[in-house]
């Protein structure tokens, strides 16, 4: 696009991408070091790391890392020795997670080696009173009509875990009396028409936890309806962003789901059969952790995704990735910044960054007039917005 904004960096003091350099990262620091009985070395290089990423520049992985030469090739030679706050915020937010995971041991040899630093919190989500309250909520939504259901669980998947939302049996008219609706844009009815009979769906996930657990349930119903053949989910290679789904998060979620009574159990028995027979996929392809746009996705994963009837992306890093990280005007088209991506692509997202594409002048006057900016990164609204 000729008149493409620049990439966001962020160098601006009081900034949403400053405050998570700047505070953010240091609170999960210092969370993951009370997390886990790490021992000295771990201590020294996650104090070191909370020096680097706040007053610091990049620096270069050890020689002896794994991926430094994927690194490279992803902008780490090219950004060595510039502050973390002046390279494009999305990069610099993965490289945190990246360094991070150095700092605990995840990448050596040693006895932490593979130890997800955030698995503790991830669990605990899992196992928290709400998830219950959510999964309880499955028995009442079973006896509804099969659309009632798929709306229902699309939504969950939509608002993670505000899934209460979502399993409202419900109040129809609540948007509509909204000053300003939760969800922004709603192409549901177009996603809905790409998954009637479909061959294969992809997932992108996002988080794990009571976020992906909705995620679930709605590749549990779609296969179970028919609405599609097969089911390929997107999740990380590694630990990331805290709470982003690995393959081992999947396997909790559905194990969670088993040991659930209910309609529940029903779901996760599903999906555990569905793994066992190859129509659900759980695939951690290394590009889901670059820190770059969909964009630049290398040609296997380009092919993958060519192949599915829809693939729906869910979650805001996903969103900024497949639009790119930049400040678009929020009137922006959404199906022209998602041009590039090889297969009809839908978004569902809850707003927590700056990044929006896709809205009605309307829509996006009337958030501007009743919270200021403060719409874009609150997590109080959201959106299903689809490229056929």
């Amino acid at each position: 696009m000729s008149d493409t904004p620049p990439v966001i960096l962020a160098a601006e003091p009081g900034s949403f991408p400053h405050s998570v350099l700047a505070e953010r990262h240091p609170a999960i620091i210092r969370q993951v070091r009370d997390a886990f009985p790490y021992g000295p070395d771990q201590h020294r290089a996650l104090d070191a790391l909370l020096e680097n990423c706040t007053k610091g520049v990049v620096e270069p992985l050890p020689a002896t890392a794994p991926d430094r030469a994927v690194w490279a090739a992803w902008g780490a030679d090219e950004y060595t020795g510039r502050s973390w706050f002046d390279v494009p915020w999305l990069w610099s937010e993965s490289w945190f997670y990246r360094q991070l995971l150095e700092a605990v041991g995840y990448f050596g040899s040693g006895p932490w080696q593979g130890i997800d630093p955030f698995r503790p919190f991830k669990l605990a989500e899992l196992d928290a009173p709400e998830t219950d309250e959510e999964l309880a909520a499955l028995d009442a939504l079973d006896g509804r009509p099969a659309d009632e259901q798929a709306a229902a669980l699309l939504h969950g998947s939509l608002w993670g875990n505000r899934a209460d939302l979502g399993f409202r049996l419900s109040d129809a008219d609540a948007e509509g009396r909204d000053a300003v609706p939760g969800l922004v844009a709603d192409d549901s009815a177009a996603l809905w028409s790409l998954l009637d009979g479909a061959d294969t769906l992809c997932l992108v996930a996002d988080n794990a936890g009571r976020e992906l657990v909705p995620d679930l349930l709605l590749i549990a119903h779609l296969l179970a309806q028919g609405r599609v053949r097969r089911a390929i989910l997107h999740v990380k290679s590694y630990p990331y962003y805290v709470s982003d789904a690995t393959t081992a998060d999947v396997v909790d979620a559905v194990r969670r789901l088993t040991r659930a009574p209910g309609a529940a159990a029903d779901h996760g028995r599903r999906l555990w059969a569905a793994m066992a027979d190859g129509s659900l996929t759980v695939r951690a392809h290394p590009f889901s952790c670059a820190p770059l746009p969909y964009e630049e996705m290398p040609d296997d994963l380009r092919a993958e995704f060519a192949g599915a009837a829809l693939t729906v992306v869910k979650g805001d890093l996903n969103y900024r990735r497949l639009v790119g990280d930049r400040m678009w005007p929020p009137t922006t088209s959404f199906a022209d910044v998602t041009a590039c991506f090889p297969s009809p692509v839908a978004a569902l997202r809850t707003l927590k960054s700056d990044v929006i594409t896709g809205l009605a002048p309307a829509t996006e006057a009337a958030l501007v007039a009743a919270e200021g900016q403060r719409w874009r990164t609150g997590g109080t609204h959201a959106l299903i917005q689809v490229r056929p």
